[in-house]
């Protein structure tokens, strides 16, 4: 019997807020403050996440093996040591690089009378 390959379709849409993390980390490794401040600079200031929102969905994005504490850390006289470092996983660039393609979508979509409207 033949059977057909369908192609996996993309992971659901992440919370806000997990999305955000995870861009905000992006490829880099980030520890929570750095990633809150990087979520106010990629929102233009917009959305400003506070440390509970923010740990809650790195320990939930953990979990879900999105992201992962590194044992890395920089120079010790340039850090706080008590600092936890997180970078995204395989599966973790796979699922940001699918949100980015659904905004993409969404911006191409509604752009022509969006902007019209707004202008």
């Amino acid at each position: 019997m033949h059977t057909v390959e369908r192609p996996t379709p993309p992971p659901p849409p992440l919370p806000r807020t997990a999305m955000l993390v995870l861009l905000a980390i992006g490829p880099e490794e980030r520890h929570g403050y750095a990633i809150m401040a990087e979520v106010a600079r990629i929102t233009d200031g917009a959305t400003r996440l506070g440390p509970g929102g923010v740990y809650t969905t790195i320990h939930r994005l953990v979990e879900d093996g999105l992201i992962e504490e590194t044992d890395e850390r920089p120079d010790p006289e340039l850090d706080d040591q008590r600092r936890r470092y997180y970078r995204l996983t395989a599966i973790g660039r796979a699922v940001a690089a699918a949100e980015v393609r659904r905004m993409e979508t969404i911006v191409r979509a509604t752009r022509p009378w969006a902007l019209e409207a707004a202008g």
